[in-house]
């Protein structure tokens, strides 16, 4: 009976160790979103955000695995515990806060408004009166335009990807599209993005919707593992590895006030 129960004893601590060892599973969009993530030619994912997983997870002295996730099931996928952790540019809002936890945040950048060079626009109500626009699903962008240009844009058309919204505003089947600055600062460097479309502005601030920044999201009680992705992100920020890793993608820090 010993014996035995001590094969059981030995077996629990193996099982433990092995759960310890298994690396921190951290779910991205399985949309592209350059430059924050999207798969080169051979299929490997790169990116900011990519290159920042790596640098964090190393800092907070973690093996963390990248796991591509839809993103209108990356919550769930999350709280399921198919993933352990989001870093997929996601917004730390009052909404999400209700089902999920977050870090703290690792970057912030202004939402701004895309449309055509030769069409008078601006990032408001009124600018927006009449236009069709266009804007990602579940991200809080689709929430903030809900909120604040339905009353007056023609339609708010939802797509589910950042790509498809800007290849019809190119094509002319949209008037202007919304997203993070950063997102639309890459689609206006492309040669399609350069030859039909302009910035027209940044939105009023709406902290409710827009959120506080970007934070890695996390299972709710996940103490230990938000304090370790804490201590990473002040890490990078405080040696240098984040604006080293910023620099070849950004011309300034998106580290955000």
């Amino acid at each position: 009976m010993k014996m035995k129960t001590l094969a059981l004893t030995v077996a629990a601590v193996l099982m433990a160790s092995a759960a310890l060892a298994a690396p921190v599973k951290v779910g991205i969009a399985a949309e592209p979103y350059p430059p924050f993530a999207s798969p080169d030619a051979g299929g490997t994912w790169v990116g900011w955000e990519v290159d920042m997983i790596g640098a964090v997870c190393k800092a907070a002295e973690m093996e963390c695995e990248i796991v591509p996730v839809a993103w209108d099931g990356i919550i769930p996928a999350l709280t399921a515990g198919q993933i352990d952790a989001i870093m997929a540019s996601m917004s730390i809002t009052e909404e999400r806060l209700q089902t999920i936890d977050f870090s703290d945040k690792y970057y912030n950048t202004p939402t701004v408004i895309v449309g055509p060079k030769d069409m008078a626009m601006t990032a408001t109500p009124e600018g927006l009166a009449g236009k069709i626009l266009g804007v990602q699903v579940s991200t809080v962008h689709e929430a903030y335009a809900q909120k604040h240009f339905a009353g007056s844009a023609a339609e708010i058309k939802v797509y589910q990807t950042q790509d498809e919204a800007n290849q019809d505003l190119v094509a002319g089947r949209i008037d202007a599209v919304q997203a993070d600055s950063i997102a639309l600062d890459a689609f206006l460097a492309t040669e399609a993005g350069a030859a039909c479309c302009a910035l027209k502005g940044a939105v009023a601030d709406d902290p409710a919707v827009l959120g506080l920044g970007v934070g890695v999201g996390l299972r709710k009680g996940e103490e230990d593992l938000k304090a370790k992705f804490n201590a990473g992100i002040a890490k990078v920020l405080e040696d240098g590895t984040y604006e080293a890793v910023s620099k070849p993608y950004f011309a300034s820090s998106i580290y955000g006030g």
